[in-house]
């Protein structure tokens, strides 16, 4: 099984909808590590670590946010392959 780390930086209305939320449980559920954070220009960052299939999974849900978020782009990338213990809220 691959594991893979993904760096994803979500635009849109995506601060103030319960998007880090929605990433967290969405993480969660795929069995994921790493965090969300609101970044300073509006969007938020997720970092995701675990097995490739999963991270993609995450991926589709990240584009499609919770029900106020008005998703506008995904951009993603490699990350560090770092150890989180779970997946949390910055």
């Amino acid at each position: 099984m691959a594991i893979a780390a993904r760096r994803h930086l979500i635009k849109g209305r995506v601060q103030g909808v319960g998007y880090r939320y929605f990433a967290k449980n969405a993480a969660e559920k795929l069995g994921l590590s790493g965090y969300a954070r609101n970044l300073d220009d509006g969007s938020v960052e997720v970092v995701a670590v675990g097995p490739q299939s999963a991270v993609e999974e995450l991926l589709a849900a990240l584009h499609l946010g919770p029900r106020l978020s008005d998703v506008r782009s995904v951009e993603f990338d490699t990350a560090p392959m770092e150890h989180f213990g779970s997946f949390e809220i910055r």
